[in-house]
């Protein structure tokens, strides 16, 4: 019977023991992860809520954009023929523009007409062929941003979109 009990402490010692073990490993887990999430790495303001993100070296490794992201759908999708080597094919794309900031939402959505005859313009000169690879369709995706973008500058005097997204691309 003495046994009996003094096993069943050494047990409940082991378990405790494990207990603060798990809970030792957890907290210097969390306050690593605190670290590298708010003090690692050199970053400082840029121009227009840009952050410039530094490596080891003091090197600019990246520009990142920061503000929350907002998406203005296109209402219809894009759907037009286009030439083929071998035949024409019909294409549907649907669009959404990403943009920062409410100003620049107001202003996409009070030029929707204008975007959409721009991106009907950028989509016209596509090729079949090309947009059967995805380094064609990544071509007519960068045309289509830059068209838009010098759109609404000569508009409104900024940018605006920040990029043209294929939320559906379906070619037949």
């Amino acid at each position: 019977m003495a046994e009996e009990e003094l096993k069943m402490e050494d047990g409940g010692k082991k378990g405790k023991l494990i207990i603060i073990i798990i809970a030792v490993v957890v907290l210097i887990a969390g306050g690593g992860a605190a670290y590298f999430f708010l003090m690692a790495g050199d970053a400082s303001e840029g121009t227009d809520g840009e952050m410039l993100v530094q490596g080891e070296e003091g090197v600019a490794a990246a520009l990142v954009k920061t503000g929350t992201a907002l998406y203005v759908a296109m209402p219809r999708p894009f759907v037009f023929n286009v030439p083929g080597s071998a035949r024409d094919r019909l294409v549907e794309i649907k669009v959404q523009l990403m943009m920062r900031g409410s100003d620049n939402e107001e202003q996409v959505k009070m030029h929707v007409p204008l975007i959409e005859g721009t991106l009907l313009k950028a989509f016209s000169t596509a090729n079949a062929d090309d947009l059967v690879t995805e380094a064609g369709k990544i071509a007519i995706r960068d045309s289509a941003l830059k068209e838009v973008q010098k759109t609404m500058l000569d508009v409104s005097g900024n940018q605006t979109v920040e990029e043209v997204l294929f939320t559906g691309f379906v070619m037949q």
